[in-house]
C-alpha cells in the first residue's frame, strides 16, 4: 500500500541546472522578507526582561503584587501577543491571495509601526531550500539576541525612575518593521501568485529576475510550466480560480490531510519541548535555578540568545543540507531532552525554587545545561519544523497550508506562555520535568513518522 504521506520530488530541476540561478537573488529576497522574523523576534525576546524591570514592575504593580497576581499579570501581557497572531496569521492567507505577498509583508509592518507606538502609550531550490529558510531563522534568532541585550543594557543604563528604561526597548521594535518597509518597497511579486492572477508576462519577468536568466531561457519555461500547472490543477480542483473555500477542504483530503498532521505535530512539540517558555520568561527560569539580581538574569538570558543564534548559524550554513532534516531532529531532541531533565533534577534536589541554592558544581552545570538546551534546539527544532512543513505541503496549498500550522504553532505557544508562570508557582520543578516529556515524546514522533526530505 502506498504510503499516504510520502514525499517526492516536484522540480524542474535536472542534471542541466544553470548555475546561475544559485546566484545573490535568491537571498536578497530571502533576507527582505526575514525583516518579518526579525519583529516577532524581537518582540519574542524583550517582553520577558522587559516584565522584570524596576521601572516596569512599579508602573504595573508587580513590585507590590503577590506572587499569584505576577504570574496572572504576567501571563495576560505575554500571551495577548500570541492571541493578536493568531488572528493575524488566521486572516493572512486571504489577504495574501487577494492582494499579494509583497504588499500584505508592508501591510503588516505598517501594523507594526501602530503596535509599537501603542505599547508605549498604553518558493525555493531545493539544494538551497534548507538555507534559503535558516536565513529566516537566523534574522529571528538576531533579533531575538538584540531583544534580550537591549533589555540588558536598560536595566544597567538607565534610571528606574520614570518610564524610559522599559519605553525604550517597546520602541526598538520600530527598527525591523522599518527595515521591512524598506526592503519589501522594490522587491518584486510572488511569479506563482502573479500566474495565479493571469499575469504571465509579469510572472516570467520576475522568475527571469529571481533566476538571474533570460526570459526565453529553457529553465524559466519549464519552471513556468509547472507553476501553471499547479494552478490549473488548482482551478479544476475547485472549481474556480481562488476559490479558498475548496482549496481549505483539500487540507484534509488523502495525500494532504497526513502531510498536515505530520506539519502541524511538528509544530507542536516545537513549542512543547520548552522553547518559547525561556524566551518570553528566560529571567524567571533563570531565577529558578539560583540567579539572583535583575541584571545578573538578564546577562544570563543575553548569553544564552547568543548561543541559540550561534547554533542556529550552525544549522543554516553547514548541517541542514548535508545531515538532513531527520538526524537533527533526533539529535536535537536528545540534547534538549537530557538538558531539562537535568534542570528539573537540580531543581528539586537543590529547592531552587523555594530559595537561592548556593552557586556550587550542581548550580554552575546548571547553568551550562540551559545553554546546552540553547545549543541542541537551535540547530534542530528551531528551524527545521518551518523547513519540513514548506517542503511537504503541495503546491497548490501551500499559502494556506502553512498559515493553518503557524496557526496551530500559535495556539500552543499561547498554551505555553500563558501556563508558565502558573507552572512555576504550582508544579515548581515539574515544569522543567513536563517540557522534558515533552521532548521524549517529540523524539519519538520524528523517529516513528517523519521522513527526511532533503534534496526533495
Amino acid at each position: 500500500m502506498r504510503n499516504p504521506i510520502a514525499v517526492r520530488a516536484s522540480s524542474p530541476e535536472g542534471e542541466d541546472i544553470p548555475r546561475e540561478i544559485y546566484g545573490f537573488r535568491p537571498y536578497l529576497l530571502a533576507i527582505s522578507a526575514s525583516w518579518a522574523s526579525a519583529m516577532y523576534g524581537y518582540d519574542s525576546a524583550f517582553i520577558g526582561g522587559t516584565l522584570s524591570l524596576p521601572s516596569f514592575q512599579r508602573t504595573y504593580g508587580l513590585d507590590t503584587a503577590s506572587d499569584s497576581a505576577k504570574a496572572n499579570l504576567s501571563s495576560n501581557i505575554v500571551s495577548t501577543f500570541q492571541g493578536g497572531a493568531f488572528f493575524g496569521c488566521a486572516s493572512s492567507f486571504l489577504v495574501a491571495e487577494r492582494f499579494g505577498r509583497r504588499p500584505t509583508l508592508i501591510l503588516a509592518a505598517f501594523i507594526f509601526f501602530i503596535g509599537a507606538a501603542l505599547q508605549m502609550i498604553g518558493r525555493l531550490d531545493s539544494l538551497i531550500r534548507g538555507r534559503l529558510v535558516g536565513t529566516f531563522e537566523v534574522m529571528l534568532q538576531a533579533a531575538l539576541v538584540c531583544g534580550f541585550w537591549v533589555n540588558y543594557g536598560a536595566n544597567k543604563n538607565i534610571s528606574p525612575e520614570g518610564n524610559m528604561q522599559w519605553h525604550i526597548p517597546v520602541a526598538v521594535q520600530f527598527v525591523p518593521a522599518g527595515l521591512l518597509v524598506i526592503f519589501m518597497i522594490p522587491m518584486i511579486e510572488s511569479p506563482r501568485w502573479l500566474v495565479s492572477k493571469g499575469k504571465l508576462q509579469d510572472a516570467r519577468k520576475n522568475l527571469s529576475w529571481v533566476r538571474n536568466l533570460p526570459q526565453d531561457h529553457a529553465y524559466i519555461d519549464r519552471e513556468m510550466s509547472m507553476i501553471e500547472v499547479a494552478i490549473e490543477h488548482e482551478v479544476s480542483s475547485t472549481g474556480q480560480r481562488g476559490n479558498w473555500r475548496q482549496i481549505f477542504s483539500e487540507l484534509f483530503q488523502p495525500g494532504v490531510r497526513g502531510r498536515m498532521v505530520l506539519s502541524c505535530g511538528l509544530v507542536s512539540f516545537q513549542n512543547f519541548t520548552g522553547i518559547n517558555a525561556i524566551n518570553y520568561y528566560s529571567p524567571t527560569i533563570f531565577k529558578s535555578i539560583g540567579f539572583t539580581g535583575t541584571s545578573v538574569g538578564l546577562l544570563a538570558t543575553g548569553i544564552f540568545g547568543i548561543v541559540k543564534m550561534a547554533a542556529t548559524m550552525l544549522y543554516a550554513a553547514f548541517l541542514v543540507d548535508k545531515l538532513g532534516r531527520r538526524p537533527l531532529l533526533l539529535i536535537g531532541g536528545v540534547g534538549s531532552g537530557i538538558a531539562m531533565f537535568y534542570l528539573a533534577g537540580y531543581s528539586k534536589v537543590s529547592g531552587s525554587f523555594e530559595h537561592i541554592p548556593p552557586m556550587d558544581a550542581g548550580a554552575k552545570t546548571a547553568v551550562v545545561m540551559v545553554y546546552i538546551y540553547a545549543l541542541f534546539y537551535g540547530m534542530s527544532w528551531n528551524c527545521i519544523p518551518w523547513l519540513f512543513t514548506s517542503e511537504i505541503i503541495p503546491n497548490r496549498v501551500r499559502t494556506l497550508g502553512m498559515a493553518f500550522c503557524i496557526c496551530v504553532q500559535w495556539v500552543t505557544q499561547f498554551i505555553v506562555v500563558y501556563s508558565l508562570p502558573h507552572m512555576v508557582i504550582g508544579i515548581t520543578y515539574g515544569t522543567f520535568l513536563f517540557f522534558g516529556t515533552c521532548t521524549v515524546f517529540a523524539i519519538i514522533f520524528a523517529w516513528l513518522f517523519i521522513p527526511e526530505t532533503k534534496g526533495v
